[in-house]
């Protein structure tokens, strides 16, 4: 069976829709457990920290191995990890759902993690690779980034849905989905060109910084969580000693792990710093909304996640709307936007009084699905658009590893003030608008810093672009 010429319109299609599928996947897939915890808790009969480690496994492992598996897809191939990612993926998730014991299960949903930190990052450089630099490839990465995105907020209502019929099919749906997917990528991901660079991967480093994250992770959990052996200082300590080696071994290992001269070249650091505050707002936000939607008004998980689906109308609008005012307008301007919709969208939620029905919440939310909308695929754009071809699939990595640090910094800081202010006030919906502060401060952030990169990119002349096969369209500066 001969493959389909990744050149053709039809096929270069059929290839998007693939890798759309498998980041929606990933994201419905973390946002499915939310849901069926309490009846994976039920059914095994699971400790409070067990329960919380089948979340807390999948988060620390994804974060941790993000840049190993980012380098790991330059040098193998991002073909060759993709594929097996993917397969990875879908046999943890079968196992995962045949499990009866506590360990096997969170041990599947670590191991599942680990395959997410390979598989995500080398989706992105395969579309930033086969499409041809300008608007075909940021449409392409814009309707990526917006299907991905709205995968969590459809996977909420899809864990309720599976959890009717069991807790086992949130890992045995996910397993079916991936062998489609499998079997449309195994046709259609073109094949890696060029050397590949296994020399490339400096182990030690690789190690110091999934070792850093981890720490990093563990002592946000820790926070948020209240719970686990140590306490998060001493994780942070951890932290900062293995980040400061991983610094040491960047300047003196003759390739290192992560090129910072790739990140400096381009627009990735005030993009990954975007995505993290857009990140960290909207999951201490979550926490902070579902919450008010359960104690304070009353409604049950299905209904709280039906009431939060509005907000993946990024599926629909960032494919269709974002193209054209990227075009239009350039990344920056319409990033900003979006960030600016973050931080409204947030404010709007303060007023609210524990007597609100559906419409009086109803603007923020819509507000929440423009930010993603607006600020997620140009975000994407800006991070990755001139890094080099050989080391697209590491800066897609730190975009996602920013990313998923920021949502677990915006809900530990969320659950922090909550926890505090229930102690000290004891008003249950007065903690709730405090906790919201974390959220209204992390879209802030995010929108100073796009405000002050939007300004500072049209001051100065435009850069000329190094890298002929990746770099941006002028209306992209």
């Amino acid at each position: 069976m001969s493959r389909p010429n990744p050149t053709a319109p039809l096929a270069k299609a059929a290839l998007l829709a693939v890798l759309c599928g498998a980041a929606f996947l990933e994201g419905m897939d973390v946002a499915m457990f939310n849901v069926a915890l309490p009846s994976i808790r039920a059914d095994l009969g699971l400790t409070t920290p067990q329960v919380q480690w089948i979340v807390s496994g999948y988060v620390v492992s994804y974060g941790a191995l993000m840049l190993v598996g980012g380098r790991v897809a330059d040098a193998y191939g991002h073909r060759r990890v993709f594929l097996v990612g993917l397969a990875a993926f879908v046999g943890f998730s079968l196992v995962g759902g045949l499990a009866d014991d506590a360990w096997v299960l969170i041990a599947m949903r670590v191991l599942t993690g680990a395959c997410a930190a390979f598989l995500m990052p080398a989706g992105l450089a395969i579309i930033n690779t086969t499409y041809p630099a300008g608007h075909a490839r940021d449409r392409a990465v814009l309707i990526y980034a917006g299907i991905g995105a709205a995968g969590f907020s459809t996977g909420l209502v899809a864990g309720g849905l599976l959890s009717m019929l069991g807790w086992r099919w949130v890992f045995l749906f996910p397993a079916g989905v991936g062998l489609v997917l499998l079997a449309g990528a195994s046709a259609l991901v073109p094949r890696d060109v060029g050397n590949r660079r296994a020399s490339r991967v400096d182990y030690p480093g690789a190690v110091l910084i999934a070792a850093a994250v981890a720490f990093a992770m563990l002592g946000i959990e820790s926070l948020a969580h209240h719970a686990g052996p140590f306490p998060p200082v001493a994780w942070t300590v951890a932290a900062v000693a293995a980040f400061l080696l991983f610094i040491v071994r960047l300047r003196r290992a003759a390739e290192p792990l992560l090129p910072l001269g790739v990140l400096s070249q381009s627009s990735a650091v005030p993009a990954v710093v975007g995505a993290a505050s857009l990140a960290a707002g909207f999951a201490g936000f979550q926490l902070v909304f579902v919450i008010y939607l359960q104690e304070s008004l009353g409604w049950s998980a299905w209904h709280s996640a039906l009431g939060m689906l509005v907000v993946a109308m990024d599926a629909v609008l960032a494919p269709l709307v974002t193209p054209l005012l990227v075009r239009r307008f350039g990344v920056w301007p319409v990033a900003t936007a979006g960030l600016g919709f973050a931080l409204l969208a947030y404010t709007l939620f303060l007023p609210l009084d524990g007597t609100d029905h559906y419409l009086d919440f109803l603007p923020g939310l819509v507000a929440v699905g423009l930010a993603f909308t607006l600020a997620y695929g140009p975000l994407t754009i800006a991070a990755t658009e001139r890094a080099p071809r050989e080391d697209q699939g590491v800066v897609s990595a730190v975009l996602y590893t920013c990313f998923q640090f920021g949502a677990a910094l915006g809900i530990a800081g969320a659950s922090a003030l909550h926890s505090s202010a229930t102690e000290t006030i004891g008003d249950g919906l007065t903690a709730l608008k405090i906790a919201l502060i974390a959220p209204i401060a992390a879209a802030a952030l995010g929108f100073a810093s796009a405000v002050v990169t939007t300004i500072r990119r049209r001051s100065r002349p435009r850069p000329a672009a190094s890298v002929p096969a990746t770099s941006p369209t002028e209306r992209s500066a």
